[in-house]
């Protein structure tokens, strides 16, 4: 009877301990370098060049392990994008505030560095700008790509760019596009 017992409890922290290595979840946060770009933005008859801003990103990501080298690794971000608007008379910035749902397929190269390439989508939460105009859509969708670097089993550090290929205002041909780089913990 004791020897059942043990076998059993043997496999069960076995089980538990080869789960531990097939799903993580995990934090992170970074800033983003974002802009938008596309066709010059007319407001009010006015022309506007726009030029990057810095903000940030946060939220959960999971890793799902499916063969030693091939992870999907889905996410849940709070991101906040949006470009500096710029004429001859007037300077602002639009601040767009996101949940993004990036879900990437990740290519271990080694136990350090793995490649990342997925869609994501965004929905728009808030807009924050000096101007009445609330002309963003409420929708976002985007290609991803970038870099990711295991510091330890569970503290990483990521560089990627997202690449926005939906139209980010309903009045102007502009798109998102954003750098991030960002630092996290897996657990």
């Amino acid at each position: 009877m004791k020897k059942a017992i043990l076998i059993t409890v043997l496999l069960l922290v076995a089980s538990f301990n080869m789960q531990a290595q097939i799903f993580k979840l995990g934090i992170k946060a970074g800033l983003n370098y974002a802009n938008q770009t596309g066709s010059e933005i007319t407001i009010n008859s006015s022309n506007y060049k726009t030029s990057a801003i810095t903000s940030y990103h946060a939220g959960l990501i999971a890793e799902i392990k499916l063969i030693d080298s091939f992870a999907i690794q889905p996410e849940l971000l709070y991101s906040t994008q949006g470009a500096n608007y710029k004429n001859a008379i007037e300077e602002f910035d639009n601040e767009l505030g996101y949940l993004s749902i990036p879900v990437l397929a990740k290519i271990n190269l080694n136990k350090v560095i793995s490649i990342e390439l997925g869609p994501q989508t965004s929905f728009l939460l808030s807009e924050k700008n000096n101007f009445d105009v609330r002309d963003a859509n409420s929708f976002e969708f985007a290609i991803v790509g970038g870099l990711g670097i295991n510091i330890t089993n569970h503290l990483f550090i990521q560089g990627r760019y997202c690449l926005g290929l939906t139209d980010a205002s309903k009045d102007a041909e502009v798109k998102n596009s954003v750098v991030q780089v960002s630092a996290g913990i897996k657990f």
